[in-house]
Parts: C-alpha cells; sequence; structure tokens
C-alpha cells in the first residue's frame, strides 16, 4: 500500500546576510489578524558580533518561542470577551461606559475583537493603529455610497461617495485606555503574563485648539438669542459662567442666592438617546461662583417672566424648580442634545461656525485675556485641580480673586440687547398667525390706508379673507384694542 506523502511544512525561520554584512533572523509568525497578510518577526545581528552565526541561531530559536508562547496562550478567551468582562467590573459612569461601549462596537470588535488575547502584541497593536488611522470606517478599499440613514430614504447631497479619514488622535488613545485597562485586568487574571499594552504606540495627543467665538461674533449672538428673553438668559449664563450645558440644564432657583449674587453648580443632566437623568458635575465636585451685578438683574427679569407664565396659567413654580424649563410650573429640565442643535441652529443663521461648548472656552479665554490667574480661571470652569478646593463645598468662601473675575469677565461682555416691548416683538417677528395679522393691520392703520372712523369687516369675511379661523381674528381683533388702534365697536380710533 503506497504511504500519503507527507505534507511540506513552512520553513518556520531563516537567516540572510545582509550587503553591510549583518544577519537578519526572520521567522514566520502566522496572518495578521488586522491586514490578513503573512507576518514576520525580524531581528538583525551586527556584522561585528562575534560569533553571529551562533547568536543567529539564538535569535531564531527565541522569536519561534514568542510565536509558539501566542499561539498557546494560557487561555482561549478573545479580545472581545476580555473587554465585556472588564467594562462589567469597571466603575464607570454611565456616559463614559455608554461612550466606551460605542467604541468597542464600532472599532474594536471589528478588526481585532477575534483575536485571542495571548495573541495580541507590539505587532499587532500598530498595525490595528495604523488601521485606525487610515480610515474611520474601516473600508475594504472599495468605492461606496455613505447614506445619511440606514433606513429607506431619498438621497440628496447629504448621500455622498465615501472618502477614507482617519479617526481622530484623540479617539485612538481613547480606546488605547481601554485596551490597556482590559490587560491589566488580564494580568491580574492570570489569563496573560504579561501586558502587551506599554508596547503599542498610540498617536500623541493633540494639542488643544480651543475655538471661542469673537466678541463680535458673541455679540450677533447674544442678539439673536435675546429675541425670546429665556433663550437669551441661558446664553449669557453660558458666557458669564462658562458652565457646560449639562450643568446649566440642571440649574435650580434653590442654587441662586441672588442677593449675595452667588450660585452653586452641582448636577448635571445626563443623556443617553431618549434617556435622561440627573447626576454630579463630570469632575464629581461643586463649585460656588460670584455674578455680575447685570447677570443678577437678568435673573431676577426671568424668574418674575417664570412666575407670570405660570400664574397665567393658574399653577406656581415647584419648591425645586428648574431655572430653564418649558413646562408650567418648571418641574423639568431642558434636554441637553436640543439645546445643542437649538445653538446650532442660531450660529447657522448668523453664518458663524461654532457650537455651544465654544462659549465655555469664550469664558475662559476672556478671563485669562483680563488677567485673571489660571488657578481661579479653573476654578469657574470647575476643572479638576488647579485651586478648585474652595469651590468644592457648598459653605466655601468665594475668594476675592473669584469676584475679580466675575467683574472681570463682565466688563469684557458685549452689552446686553435692550428689550424690545411686546408690540415691537410682534411687528417684527409674529410668532402666530393672529400675530401676523394683528401686525398688518397695524401698518395699514399706521400708514392711513385705513383711516380713523373706518369699520372693520365682518368677523367671518375676514377670516375668509386671511384664511384663518373667526377664532384668530377675534384674538389679533383683541390685540388691536390692547394697542388702542379699534374701539369696541371694531372702529379704528380716532385719537391715537
Amino acid at each position: 500500500m503506497a504511504k500519503a506523502p507527507k505534507r511540506r511544512q513552512r520553513a518556520r525561520g531563516s537567516v540572510e546576510e545582509l550587503p553591510s554584512g549583518a544577519l537578519r533572523v526572520v521567522v514566520y509568525a502566522g496572518i495578521d489578524p488586522v491586514t490578513k497578510r503573512r507576518h514576520y518577526l525580524r531581528e538583525t545581528i551586527p556584522a561585528n558580533t562575534p560569533k553571529a552565526a551562533e547568536e543567529a541561531e539564538r535569535a531564531i530559536r527565541r522569536l519561534q518561542s514568542q510565536v509558539d508562547e501566542r499561539r498557546q496562550p494560557r487561555t482561549n478567551a478573545s479580545l472581545s470577551q476580555l473587554i465585556e468582562r472588564h467594562l462589567e467590573l469597571a466603575e464607570l459612569d454611565e456616559t463614559t461606559r455608554r461612550t466606551y461601549r460605542g467604541y468597542v462596537r464600532n472599532h474594536i470588535e471589528p478588526l481585532i475583537g477575534h483575536v485571542k488575547v495571548g495573541a495580541v502584541d507590539a505587532d499587532v497593536l500598530d498595525s490595528y493603529y495604523a488601521e485606525l488611522r487610515r480610515c474611520r470606517h474601516h473600508c475594504d478599499r472599495r468605492p461606496f455610497t455613505e447614506h445619511r440613514t440606514k433606513t429607506q430614504h431619498e438621497c440628496d447631497q447629504r448621500c455622498r461617495s465615501h472618502e477614507c479619514r482617519p479617526l481622530g488622535a484623540s479617539t485612538v488613545r481613547q480606546i488605547h485606555f481601554i485596551l490597556s485597562g482590559a490587560f491589566r485586568q488580564a494580568v491580574r487574571w492570570k489569563w496573560v503574563s504579561v501586558n502587551p499594552m506599554p508596547t503599542g504606540k498610540p498617536p500623541s495627543a493633540p494639542k488643544p485648539n480651543p475655538r471661542p467665538p469673537t466678541a463680535d461674533e458673541a455679540a450677533r449672538i447674544l442678539g439673536e438669542a435675546f429675541t425670546d428673553p429665556a433663550w437669551g438668559t441661558f446664553v449669557w449664563l453660558a458666557m458669564v459662567t462658562g458652565a457646560r450645558r449639562g450643568e446649566l440644564c440642571a440649574l435650580r432657583w434653590s442654587k441662586f442666592d441672588l442677593d449675595q449674587g452667588t450660585i452653586v453648580i452641582d448636577t448635571s443632566v445626563a443623556q443617553n438617546s431618549s434617556k435622561k437623568w440627573l447626576k454630579d458635575t463630570k469632575t464629581h465636585q461643586q463649585r460656588r461662583l460670584t455674578l455680575d451685578t447685570e447677570t443678577v438683574v437678568l435673573l431676577r427679569q426671568h424668574r418674575r417672566s417664570c412666575d407670570e407664565t405660570a400664574a397665567k396659567l393658574e399653577t406656581k413654580l415647584c419648591p425645586d424648580a428648574f431655572v430653564f424649563s418649558l413646562s408650567p410650573d418648571n418641574s423639568e429640565h431642558l434636554v441637553p442634545d436640543s439645546v445643542s442643535q437649538r445653538y446650532s441652529k442660531l450660529a447657522a443663521r448668523l453664518g458663524i461656525d461654532t457650537h455651544l461648548h465654544n462659549l465655555r472656552h469664550y469664558s475662559a479665554t476672556e478671563l485669562i485675556a483680563a488677567g485673571v490667574d489660571i488657578r481661579t480661571v479653573a476654578g469657574r470652569l470647575g476643572h479638576g485641580g488647579g485651586g478648585t478646593t474652595t469651590l468644592r463645598v457648598y459653605t466655601a468662601f468665594v475668594s476675592e480673586a473669584d469676584q475679580r473675575a466675575a467683574r472681570a469677565l463682565f466688563d469684557r461682555l458685549p452689552n446686553r440687547p435692550e428689550q424690545p416691548t411686546e408690540r415691537e416683538r410682534i411687528l417684527r417677528n409674529p410668532r402666530a398667525p393672529y400675530e401676523a395679522i394683528a401686525g398688518k393691520l397695524s401698518a395699514a392703520i399706521e400708514s392711513g390706508l385705513l383711516p380713523p372712523g373706518t369699520s372693520l369687516p365682518p368677523t367671518k369675511q375676514m377670516a375668509e379673507q386671511h384664511g384663518v379661523s373667526q377664532g384668530t381674528i377675534r384674538r389679533a381683533l383683541d390685540l388691536l384694542r390692547t394697542w388702542d388702534l379699534l374701539d369696541e365697536f371694531r372702529r379704528i380710533n380716532t385719537a391715537r
């Protein structure tokens, strides 16, 4: 009986002599899990090394041992399994955990999630980081269209041909930190004997590049925001305090002492899609800030407006009312994502390329430009470290430097636009159909098209003329009466 031919085994190592006389040792290490290409371990023996040939043989055996250790690790667990267990046991804030899981789902599992824990080494990490820097979508280099949504839709200008863009350096570093934490746990659990992460080289941390709005842009933003006084107050307070958006949404009236001109920031609103909850601030510390006199006046006006709105709806503000709310009794906070979207739309209307967080940069840079020391600036912004100890306790004393900071920031802020009267606001920017009709009739009366003593047509006829309901016409006529343009018999007043 004929014997089956023996399978030819791949030579696992070789030595080649370089033109310089040095010896290069090459050992086959399998297929790279990221690029799917053959992977080799290499080591060079200098030309002047005594007994270079023997040293090369020892290098071959050493590299072969490394390959064998990677192929037969202490556990068969994959990298995805390690990270999942690590995130389950790690003490992380809910928002941080959600962010990490997003990185794992989008950038770790598709590329190296299947790799055995013991097979991860410097070569795998370098290849992995190179792929992240090549394309953030990890494409296969074939052309395709990036659609604006995964659901059925009609393509528009937002659906465009894919262009490879690298993943941001800060995101790659975050992924490196996730892997480092997971492998530290793997060493503790004896899944691996050595942590490979110190051998990896993530990109350097990007240099901070804050882009606060200029003084002119800040003035334009405030002017547009104050067309709605409540929204204008929100934007003004963001400029003055430098608070994060979640902290502004979580502000309650009970945290203000308008007589003393102080505010305590100790809570933030977190959001995960439609889920929202209250939590500590980002650095888990509270801070007490001094407010300038103009901001105190503005907040008093905003409080009176909230009380008047609640009274009109036959209710009143609840004891723990939020400062900014869409509910009549201010019992519900604003949604952080909605606030950011509204600000972005405001900036887009003005042609300014900015976002809400840049108001935080604006506050910081203006304070520094005014000569306020860095420790005080860090304290007002709630940065970890940097002299914020006196701001961590509710009853902490507000230092003289903090008071100077409040005055310095106010001196550099643009002037708050004057508030138009209700009539001026309606004539300039009507928000409802009855306001638009009242504005048109007012303009006709002021221009003389409707002279004094003229009787207006019947309500039904006016409703048909303007394409609205009779109730809308009646509300418009009531508005004209409050402006003393119309008498009780629907005639234009002769004395105005």
